[in-house]
């Protein structure tokens, strides 16, 4: 696969960090194919032809202010796709950064990949500006509750009745404070994540 060295975010041990582009869409829609365990898992379903254009394309719905939304993807020496993250900067308040989907390569499941690249990810983040990032994890995806768990991310609020494909699922929202300000800051600028919060 060939990349633009502009489009280079960061390195990691084994990997990089690229900020994906249009022409990138058939490598990620290949890196999907290969690897349907979350959407078979979440939606109900594996990937759909076009699902890599739907989440190249997917922003925040109305009302959910936002700066940026990209997707970043990881790459080996050789240059081939083992894993990606949808990210969206400044969603709802300054400095919160959120991660839509973080997805390895399932045959690097165990092997410590994953952690390695979430916390090139995260100092990335923190060097952009991010004192929390928020991301979403569905209840009964036990891999990944655990996972974000061990990252040190806490549950700040439930979902339920969250559409996901063919699929209704409880939603935890979970929030990880990178710097000084904690999670009482946090919540006092994002209403919407309080625990007693009725907004979607």
């Amino acid at each position: 696969m060939e990349l633009s060295p502009s489009h280079r975010l960061f390195t990691t041990p084994g990997a990089a960090g690229w900020k994906l582009t249009d022409s990138d869409l058939p490598a990620l829609q290949a890196f999907f194919d290969a690897n349907p365990g979350y959407f078979v898992a979440v939606n109900g379903m594996p990937p759909r032809p076009d699902e890599a254009r739907q989440e190249f394309e997917d922003r925040p719905p109305a009302g959910m202010p936002f700066d940026d939304a990209f997707i970043i993807g990881f790459h080996d020496p050789t240059g081939g796709l083992i894993a990606m993250a949808s990210i969206t900067s400044n969603l709802l308040a300054r400095h919160v950064w959120h991660i839509g989907l973080f997805i390895v390569a399932t045959s690097l499941h165990g092997s410590g990949t994953a952690p390695s690249l979430y916390q090139a990810l995260e100092a990335w983040l923190k060097a952009q500006g991010a004192l929390w990032i928020r991301l979403g994890a569905v209840v009964g995806n036990t891999r990944a509750e655990r996972f974000w768990e061990r990252q040190g991310y806490v549950e700040v609020r439930r979902r339920t009745g969250t559409q996901l494909g063919d699929s209704s699922h409880a939603v935890r929202v979970l929030v990880k404070p990178l710097g000084s300000s904690g999670l009482d800051d946090y919540l006092g600028l994002v209403a919407r994540d309080r625990p007693e919060s009725l907004l979607p």
